[in-house]
């Protein structure tokens, strides 16, 4: 069974997630940490579990979702894994962070990028890859079918979806792989998205404004 830790963090208030099963290795997803404090709150839950992180994953590279990927390096020499499309928009934070009055450490670089399809494995549990662009241009998000969990980055929302006027945002395509990649998904599969509650496919197919 995959256990998920929410962590909300920074200006933001993005999810922060981690993920881990009865084996205790663990994996951090889109760390957004900002301060001492939410980074402390992140280590502690690691502690306190007994937990061995073994994976840094983000599902697209935005400010608020990489804001703490040099503090997760830092603290367990994991490098991010993230798809190689995310790698101009990483690279974009460096500049406009300062413009926007955030203090940014420097990701590091992954030494491995992930495809569009595949699967991602930890402990006794997998991950797989769903190729979701839309709100960025390589947007992946993180499916298990045994648990129903999906960690759905910034695509979909509780009654809502990502924002597409970010360069690289496209809201046809969008709204297009919600339909055909994500809405085939059983419909109790809980939803884990970047910011906000989390939510249940069944529920977005039926009361969501944008795809109803």
């Amino acid at each position: 069974m995959i256990n998920v830790e929410t962590f909300v963090c920074n200006p933001y208030q993005e999810n922060t997630y981690l993920l881990y099963d009865d084996s205790l290795e663990c994996v951090i997803i889109d760390p957004g940490m900002y301060d001492g404090d939410e980074q402390n709150k992140v280590l502690k839950f690691i502690a306190e579990k007994k937990l061995k992180p073994v994976l840094l994953l983000n599902t697209h590279c935005h400010i608020d979702h990489v804001l703490g990927n040099k503090f997760i390096y830092d603290t367990y020499g994991l490098l991010p894994q993230f798809h190689q499309g995310e790698q101009s928009v990483l690279n974009a934070v460096v500049s406009y962070a300062p413009q926007m009055g955030i203090r940014y450490e420097v990701s590091p670089l992954p030494e491995t990028y992930l495809p569009e399809t595949g699967s991602i494995n930890f402990g006794n549990s997998s991950l797989d890859l769903i190729f979701c662009p839309g709100h960025s241009p390589a947007h992946l998000c993180f499916h298990n079918p045994e648990n129903k969990i999906l960690i759905g980055g910034d695509v979909l929302f509780y009654q809502s979806i990502g924002r597409t006027d970010l360069p690289g945002g496209n809201y046809d395509q969008l709204i297009t792989n919600i339909r055909e990649k994500i809405f085939t998904l059983a419909d109790d599969c809980r939803v884990y998205p970047g910011h906000g509650q989390s939510t249940l496919i069944g529920f977005e197919k039926q009361f969501n404004p944008f795809l109803n």
